[in-house]
């Protein structure tokens, strides 16, 4: 099923040629890398945490296992699943348990948990935490990577089919409630702060949506693009620069 869908994914896209992207090497080597409101941060392989400063990736003292900023904040996972929050300058730990999550929504937080349950948190339960004692929202469905942008939110399921959440907003994190399929096949996606969505295939190739508007939130095709000389492992798109990290560590920092 993934080859059939991979194929599928490269037929929506070979029309397109690949777009080779003007990239300049970052010092460093991180796993996963998020960008969103002027920020960056990501985490390497041995779970130590980073946070873009005077263009350099410099270390703070939280592990986390995945790492994520936006207009919600900053938010990061430990190797246990707990999560944590950027508050008054510390780190503290926020409810539940998720091994992936989000802070790219327009003040939403969203993840997913060990089991591939989906959740996500209304601006007002996120800003007025800890005085709200249940701030997630459990959405049907299952994903193993989900991530939100300003009026969608996008995911992959562990067959590594893309889905859609259409009509999401600050106050509405469950947006329709319905996920729609999307044609193709990635395993990881990001939803920028502009809405913009990036991906990578089981295959390490990078891919972006075309055509999305708020009118038109799930865009019409995908084209191929290029930034690593070999592979890409993630991916996150911020401000006009997209941030690559490639299959050996390496990170790569491109106009677009």
């Amino acid at each position: 099923m993934k080859v059939y869908l991979s194929i599928l994914l490269v037929f929506c896209c070979k029309f397109l040629h690949t777009l080779a992207l003007d990239c300049s090497v970052m010092n460093g080597k991180l796993k996963q890398i998020d960008a969103g409101s002027g920020s960056v941060v990501g985490v390497n392989n041995l779970n130590e945490a980073f946070v873009l400063i005077d263009n350099v990736f410099t270390k703070i003292s939280t592990p986390l296992k995945h790492f994520s900023v936006g207009p919600a904040g900053q938010l990061g996972v430990n190797s246990s699943f707990n999560i944590f929050k950027l508050k008054s300058g510390s780190f503290v730990q926020f409810p539940g348990l998720l091994k992936q999550v989000d802070a790219g929504g327009d003040q939403i937080l969203a993840g997913v948990n060990m089991n591939d349950q989906i959740y996500c948190s209304n601006m007002d339960a996120n800003n007025n935490w800890p005085s709200c004692n249940s701030p997630w929202v459990k959405l049907n469905g299952w994903l193993k990577y989900y991530s939100c942008g300003p009026y969608s939110c996008w995911g992959v399921s562990a067959d590594d089919k893309i889905w859609i959440m259409k009509d999401v907003s600050n106050n509405v994190c469950s947006g329709s409630g319905t996920f729609v399929n999307v044609a193709g096949s990635l395993s990881m996606i990001e939803v920028a702060t502009d809405g913009s969505v990036f991906g990578i295939n089981f295959n390490k190739k990078l891919y972006r949506r075309i055509g999305i508007t708020r009118s038109n939130p799930s865009g019409t095709h995908w084209q191929m693009m290029n930034a690593c000389p070999n592979d890409h492992k993630h991916v996150s798109f911020d401000l006009g620069v997209l941030w690559v990290v490639c299959v050996d560590g390496s990170i790569r920092k491109c106009t677009i």
